[in-house]
């Protein structure tokens, strides 16, 4: 990599770990705020959907602004605007105050994604390299934020916490207005790497209404059952953790007092993920992205159901479960990506990965607030049997377009994909 390329993984890798470093550890927060607002968890499951369904919803407009306004002027207001958010959340006194957080967080995260992507491919020669990096940055802002929340919250009020989450925030926006690098760096050597011309609003409605009449319209509904069954699970797992007698049984040492061991085999599931990510990676190289899909969502509606009967089993089982469901969990993540890049032409990639975030992070915020009204008004079960239909329907969807479905669309789009399977 020369000195650009650096330059621009090391901006883009610091934004793109702070966001799921804020975004995973919010669920470690909703733990606390049920016990300190004394609300339903279908209230609070509604208020935390606030925040997380614009960090998806707010992806297509972002991508449009980032290329109005430039890359790396937004990224900066994503930074400031996601640690302005933590401060909000350390002053909150009321439930309305954590939603006015949680919502300015939402909109500020929202448009990372598609700037972040799009600096490196108008900026970056070695694009491989740098989405490598660039995605390993964000597999550690996942493990570290709920790691560094739970134990923070060992010996510190969860206003002080969210204050101090916010400060990694502002080291990265005075590191990114100091970083120097060309965010068109290697636009003359490929045509294809993006343009600063927004489109217009003609331009957007025909790319968009082309996009849904090909066989993406069946990729981003299956990415959507994805994002509803990950919001779902990762909001609530950790308050069903907490609250499972194999973890009211555990006796710590004195020394170890205040610990909540549900909090670590959280954050190790996530830590697994890592590796389900890079195998799920290999692997699209190998296996047909609609047959991984429909493979990996049987594996993530089984594992779902699951979680009912171990839940009342021991602590070992418990982790166990967790381990192997964070591995497929962030295992099928690099098919639905690879899924997008097959059965789309070139020329609309990027507003195809605009949608494919707005279905998995603002459309999956829904399970949040359904997933909140089963587990407050029905049983633990039913929780994961609800959890586990998300995955059904994704894997039906999955093996009909490896059976064939996409020559139902557009011919030249089944040309591609066929050509790329």
């Amino acid at each position: 990599m020369d000195d650009n390329d650096r330059s621009i993984a090391g901006f883009t890798m610091a934004g793109h770990a702070l966001v799921h470093w804020f975004e995973t550890s919010i669920p470690i927060f909703l733990v606390v705020w049920l016990a300190e607002f004394d609300v339903s968890v279908a209230l609070l499951g509604l208020v935390v959907a606030l925040g997380y369904a614009p960090f998806g919803l707010g992806a297509l407009p972002g991508g449009i602004l980032a290329d109005r306004y430039g890359t790396k002027r937004l990224i900066l207001a994503c930074l400031a605007g996601m640690s302005l958010a933590f401060f909000v959340l350390a002053l909150a006194s009321s439930i309305y105050a954590i939603a006015v957080g949680l919502l300015l967080w939402g909109v500020a995260a929202s448009v990372y994604h598609p700037a972040g992507l799009s600096l490196i491919s108008t900026g970056v020669e070695d694009r491989g390299t740098v989405f490598a990096w660039h995605g390993i940055a964000g597999n550690v802002g996942i493990a570290l934020g709920p790691f560094v929340a739970a134990t923070l919250l060992i010996v510190l009020e969860w206003q002080l916490v969210a204050a101090i989450l916010a400060v990694p925030g502002l080291f990265a926006l005075v590191y990114g207005v100091t970083a120097e690098f060309d965010p068109t760096g290697a636009v003359d050597d490929d045509v294809d790497a993006g343009s600063s011309t927004a489109l217009s609003a003609s331009e957007f409605v025909t790319n968009s209404r082309a996009l849904f009449a090909s066989a993406f319209a069946v990729v981003f509904v299956v990415v959507t059952f994805e994002g509803l069954y990950y919001r779902g699970m990762l909001t609530y797992l950790p308050e069903i953790l907490h609250g499972l007698p194999a973890m009211g049984d555990l006796v710590l040492p004195a020394e170890l007092e205040g610990i909540e061991p549900a909090d670590y085999i959280y954050v190790g599931l996530l830590v697994v993920g890592m590796a389900g990510q890079y195998v799920g990676g290999k692997l699209t190289d190998r296996i047909p992205p609609a047959r991984g899909l429909a493979g990996l969502f049987a594996v993530l509606a089984v594992l779902a159901v699951a979680f009912v009967p171990v839940t009342s089993m021991g602590l070992a089982a418990i982790a166990a479960l967790c381990g192997v469901f964070g591995f497929f969990l962030f295992a099928i993540q690099p098919f639905y990506q690879n899924a997008v890049a097959v059965y789309t032409p070139p020329d609309t990639r990027g507003l195809s990965y605009g949608y494919t975030y707005l279905g998995e992070f603002g459309l999956g915020a829904a399970s949040i607030a359904i997933a909140g009204y089963v587990l407050d008004g029905f049983s633990l079960a039913a929780f994961f049997v609800l959890i586990a239909g998300f995955a059904v329907a994704g894997g039906l969807l999955s093996a009909a377009l490896a059976a064939g479905l996409d020559r139902y669309f557009d011919a030249e789009q089944s040309l591609e994909a066929s050509a790329d399977d």
